[in-house]
């Protein structure tokens, strides 16, 4: 059985906790005698300015402290696991599912597949709403936890069930209803795949969801992504450039509908749809103010106009140029390689020393269907850089690393990547900005 509390790890130097003698090693208990489940009901019990703490001492004793605060004055503790629960998996077998395309032998946390509502609000994740129970939905409303980011995929309850393999699936849809009528903001997701949930239902899908405007404030569409890895999984095949065209031409016509209604475009493409539909990517007052930012919606026309603002500015402070050639290369997916590349000879145009290689890698790891940097590997990397002309510096994108570490996908280290390339690695943050900077050394 869990034993009840959470163990404090550490505690500030000048916080309350530690005048109250309280120590690492302690479990918390209660505060006001109730039990925590989560973090996020350890941040509403402490917001008052007087509470009572159950400390457990690591010899087993019991302190029960009478603790006087200013209103919403933290305690100064941390505790072994920040989110004080256990992450929730999920109960799906969805067809679309990346984590089930994924190879054996990768480390174990990659192939967890979490459907946590409380991350939904911590750290932006999509969750179905088949794993959320009413104490759930309760506490949502309770502590007014928004926004909630919903993956629908559908609104027509068979095909839900069978796209997410879960009976209930169809019948969780009911369950944003609540969170309509609370008014709790939520973002939506459609993982749209081709001749199962486009064309005619992706029609319907929209038309419902937008009943739920302006609480719902966003939906992205967002195309499968399929790996090489698709054995014995649901036949999906990738989307053409005509099926990107339909797509795009469906959301446009809802967009327009909906904008003069609620101000709010709401239903948003990701930028893979205009890259193989081969269109132009829309003006920034099209994405409502970059909403989706983290499924691809926007993500490429941020980054040009940061480094158009970017560009300028360095222009205006450029340095007198003393003749030496500055040789470095860039690595991004296919994906985004176009527009990199096209950055990169502005660059070239504008500052007279800079030679600048971009390299766009083939995921052969996953599988060439595969085109965006967040999902490549150190091997692939590797194996395609060896033996080229680099120059001085390899810069590579933030996201092909994993959050807050300097290890790719398949666990190699920026370390070994320097080594086997004999040149210098530098990470590149995803800002335009960050891109005219890494360029010149300015960062």
């Amino acid at each position: 059985m869990k034993k009840k509390g959470h163990i404090i790890k550490s505690t500030a130097q000048n916080g309350i906790a530690r005048e109250m003698g309280i120590e690492a090693g302690d479990r918390l208990l209660q505060i006001n005698g109730k039990e925590m489940e989560d973090v996020f009901d350890y941040e509403y019990l402490i917001q008052d300015e007087y509470i009572e703490v159950l400390i457990e001492k690591t010899d087993g004793e019991e302190w029960l402290l009478e603790i006087d605060k200013e209103y919403g004055e933290e305690l100064g503790v941390e505790f072994e696991n920040s989110f004080m629960d256990e992450y929730r998996s999920c109960c799906n077998k969805c067809i679309f599912c990346f984590i089930d395309q994924m190879p054996k032998g990768m480390r174990e946390t990659l192939y967890f597949k979490d459907d946590d509502s409380r991350l939904s609000f911590l750290q932006g994740n999509y969750v179905t709403l088949t794993n959320m129970s009413d104490h759930d939905i309760e506490r949502i409303i309770k502590y007014r936890l928004s926004p909630i980011n919903i993956s629908f995929q559908t609104t027509n309850p068979e095909l839900r069930c069978k796209m997410l393999n879960n009976r209930f699936a169809g019948e969780a849809l009911k369950k944003a209803d609540r969170f309509y009528e609370a008014g709790i903001a939520m973002n939506g997701q459609i993982v749209l795949c081709r001749g199962v949930n486009d064309r005619e239902e992706l029609e319907r899908t929209i038309s419902d969801l937008a009943g739920y405007l302006p609480v719902l404030e966003s939906v992205s569409v967002v195309p499968v992504g399929l790996s090489r890895y698709r054995e014995g999984l649901y036949p999906l095949e990738p989307f053409t450039k005509e099926d990107a065209r339909e797509v795009l031409a469906l959301i446009h016509r809802w967009q327009e509908k909906l904008y003069p209604l609620y101000g709010l475009h709401f239903i948003h493409a990701s930028d893979e749809w205009y890259i193989l539909a081969e269109e132009e990517l829309p003006e920034e007052e099209r994405y409502d103010g970059y909403l989706q930012l983290e499924n691809g919606v926007g993500m490429l026309r941020l980054l040009l106009n940061e480094f158009e603002e970017a560009l300028k500015e360095a222009e205006g402070n450029k340095r007198s140029d003393d003749g030496t050639k500055k040789i470095l290369s860039l690595v991004t997916g296919k994906l985004a390689y176009p527009y990199i590349l096209s950055m990169a000879e502005r660059m070239e145009k504008a500052f007279g020393f800079l030679r600048i290689n971009v390299f766009g890698i083939i995921n052969d790891f996953f599988g060439e269907r595969i085109t965006v940097s967040g999902l490549l590997t150190g091997q692939d990397i590797e194996k395609q850089l060896k033996g080229k002309e680099l120059g001085e510096r390899v810069l590579l994108p933030e996201n092909v690393l994993r959050s807050g570490e300097r290890v790719f996908l398949d666990d190699m280290t920026v370390e070994e990547l320097e080594k086997a390339l004999q040149v210098r690695v530098d990470i590149v943050k995803s800002s335009g900005r960050d891109f005219v900077n890494a360029i010149l050394g300015n960062s």
